[in-house]
């Protein structure tokens, strides 16, 4: 499906141009976030490393109960030493378990806090973003960066940075100890580990790129899923089941390709570490038994080292794990903050926050207007009209003139590139965008209902509203009745499956807007969706809204808009006509063509 841009004809789901990746930015850009949460991060890497140190002094001690043993067979064991030994294991293993436990306690706060803030962050940044930002990114994009990306960070980071800061230190520590043990046995298990650690940064660097390209093909993915939910009815009445199963098959084929050669080179440097933690073993062994057989190493020693290869072999794969985590976090973190690091809508603290007693005056002054991502096309070139307090405002024209786009340009959704916007004699851009908001009530073409009751859809950001205003608006649209024959009537809960036609969600959108009680009107093809009868009847209802507001009401379907006191024709952005409905059609031009083409089709 083709998403349309907004009153030009544009396309709406057109992709701005990539910005470049820059992972070893967005890991930067990651650390400095985590910074408010590092001290509870600090404890955790604290008990880890107090986990990690015990654990280390465990195969000393059990080369000393190797070497207690061996001396036995012939004199008898000292099974007093040998208890000694065994309750300091047990005291060693017990110390670190606890630490451990403490640890994983502290990253899974850790973990929910940090991705509760991102997630907060990323829904506040939405309500900053222009509206031009959405006409080019998918709303599943968005929501993947917000669910999807959001649980790869956290997961990534509470399994990545502990094992990475824990395993260093392990790793370091049985070094330390093998060294002290005997460093000849030392250097042939360093050699084992360095080959290691090598054959994993190459394979690292190798798999970077399928990581960013499985969390940037999950994006799309579930962009094109939401979409095409959204407008399954369509895609099911043009029989088109066929091209879109292809397009996803294609989207979700790009995912695998790209998770399989991620998960492949993730799932390869385990058995790589295996083959080299085994090579260590032989190479222990042999050269353990030359020096023993020597008498320059107790057989206690081999024992001992045999735990410490293993052990040293631990912490190359945890890092190794930890390595790919990263990297998947890299790439999650580097769409977060692309998204977080967008151009947000000016700053207004220095504006006025609301425009009291609004009369109704609006003056558009020689205004001009281009999209942002193409500045020299010009959609509007030079709009010039006078609106007095409660006058009706019709503006038609052919689909693409700029219609909508007037209205946006009035409701400060995009900016004006010349000219301005006066409302009362207050230059828009001198009042905060909610203040412009605050003047406006709004019916779009297409009607938004959330999951709610109908009572929480019609009295929707409207505080202190009585039942008795909210239903005579609801009479006033004739629309009482039926919401009378709902299971629970007003407090009826809407969903994908209550049976409403999309005539009587329209005519809900216009009793939230009675309900409103703005002192200035918006109608962007309200009856768009009802039927001939009940269009009447909706008619009748606007006309009641309208009474005594400045209202501008674009309409495709000319016969609503006799009474209008203004008519404002518009042909390539500008205007070609304008005048009330019988003058209009006196001049016998463009409106006139356009009324009579209407009825000629019929």
């Amino acid at each position: 499906m083709e998403r349309r841009g907004p009153g030009t004809g544009g396309p709406h789901g057109r992709r701005m141009p990539e910005k470049p990746k820059n992972l070893k930015k967005a890991l930067h850009q990651l650390i400095a976030y985590l910074r408010p949460q590092l001290p509870v991060f600090w404890t955790a890497i604290a008990f880890a490393l107090i986990g990690s140190v015990l654990s280390i002094f465990g195969p000393s001690q059990i080369s000393r109960m190797t070497d207690l043993i061996k001396n036995g067979l012939s004199t008898g064991i000292d099974m007093k030493a040998m208890a000694g030994v065994g309750i300091l294991m047990i005291m060693i293993y017990l110390g670190s378990a606890l630490s451990i436990y403490l640890q994983s306690y502290l990253l899974a706060g850790f973990n929910q806090k940090l991705s509760k803030r991102m997630r907060g962050e990323i829904s506040g940044k939405i309500n900053r973003l222009p509206l031009s930002y959405f006409n080019f990114h998918e709303t599943g994009d968005v929501l993947s960066r917000m669910t999807n990306d959001v649980d790869t960070i956290g997961m990534s980071l509470s399994n990545s940075l502990a094992s990475i800061i824990t395993s260093a230190a392990q790793f370091v520590g049985c070094l330390l100890m093998m060294f002290l043990t005997n460093w000849i046995l030392a250097l042939v298990s360093i050699l084992s580990t360095f080959l290691a650690m090598v054959l994993m940064i190459i394979i690292m660097a190798h798999s970077q790129k399928y990581f960013s390209a499985r969390q940037k093909n999950l994006g799309a993915l579930n962009g094109y899923i939401e979409e095409m939910y959204t407008g399954h009815g369509l895609i099911r009445t043009l029989n088109a089941e066929k091209s879109v199963k292809a397009q996803f098959d294609s989207l979700n084929q790009d995912v695998r390709t790209a998770n399989y050669k991620s998960q492949f080179f993730a799932r390869l440097m385990q058995p790589i570490m295996n083959l080299v933690g085994n090579l260590g073993y032989v190479a222990v062994c042999v050269i353990g038994a030359v020096l023993t057989i020597n008498g320059s190493i107790s057989f206690g020693v081999i024992t001992a080292f045999m735990i410490y290869v293993r052990m040293i072999e631990n912490p190359v794969r945890q890092i190794s794990q930890a390595m790919t985590n990263m990297q998947s976090a890299a790439a999650a973190s580097e769409r977060v903050f692309e998204f977080l690091g967008e151009e947000e809508l000016s700053d207004e603290s220095g504006k006025a926050e609301k425009h009291h007693d609004v009369k109704g005056t609006v003056v558009f002054d020689h205004v001009k207007f281009a999209y942002p991502d193409k500045p020299d096309e010009v959609i509007i070139h030079d709009f010039s009209v006078s609106v007095k307090p409660g006058q009706k405002v019709a503006i038609v024209g052919p689909t693409g003139a700029g219609k909508t786009t007037l209205v946006n340009l009035l409701m400060r959704f995009y900016e004006t590139i010349g000219g301005e916007i006066r409302i009362d004699g207050v230059k828009t851009t001198d009042m905060t965008r909610e203040a412009v908001h605050d003047c406006f009530g709004m019916v779009l073409q297409d009607t938004w209902l959330f999951e709610g009751t109908v009572r929480e859809n019609l009295v929707y950001n409207t505080p202190d509203v009585t039942d008795e205003q909210m239903k005579a608006a609801c009479k006033a649209c004739g629309i009482h009745s039926f919401i009378k024959m709902l299971p629970n009537g007003y407090d009826t809960v809407l969903s994908d499956n209550t049976a409403i036609s999309a005539g009587q969600k329209q005519l809900m959108t216009i009793a939230r807007a009675m309900i409103q009680n703005s002192p200035m009107l918006i109608l962007d093809e309200a009856t768009s969706s009802v039927d001939t009868r009940t269009e009447q009847l909706t008619q009748k209802a606007m006309d009641h809204l309208t009474e005594n507001r400045t209202s501008f009401v674009i309409a495709h379907r000319l016969s609503t808009i006799r009474n209008a006191d203004i008519i404002l024709v518009i042909r390539d952005g500008d205007i070609v006509e304008q005048g009330d409905h019988e003058s209009l059609l006196a001049k016998n031009g463009f409106y006139a063509s356009l009324y009579n083409s209407q009825f000629e089709a019929v």
